[in-house]
């Protein structure tokens, strides 16, 4: 099954874009997703499974690496088309 997730990442701390972009550079070297970003979220695609585990993998590190942080997603079954 096909998934679209849309995710926006709150770092709880004053320097924050760095940790917004260390994230969403974790999830595009995923080649089997696609990843979509505007000034509100990022979109990734793909299989359903794969979406899930890559985003459980690199909110992980991005936790490890950076500390607390909010990630609010809605996920929505099926491929919305998503524009670049």
């Amino acid at each position: 099954m096909q998934l679209t997730a849309d995710l926006s990442l709150y770092p709880l701390q004053d320097e924050y874009i760095p940790v917004i972009q260390a994230f969403i550079d974790a999830v595009k070297r995923h080649d089997d997703l696609r990843v979509v970003c505007n000034a509100m979220s990022t979109q990734i695609a793909g299989e359903h499974d794969r979406v899930f585990e890559v985003v459980s993998r690199e909110l992980a590190a991005s936790y490890e690496q950076f500390g607390a942080q909010v990630l609010v997603a809605k996920f929505i079954p099926g491929i919305v088309e998503l524009d670049d």
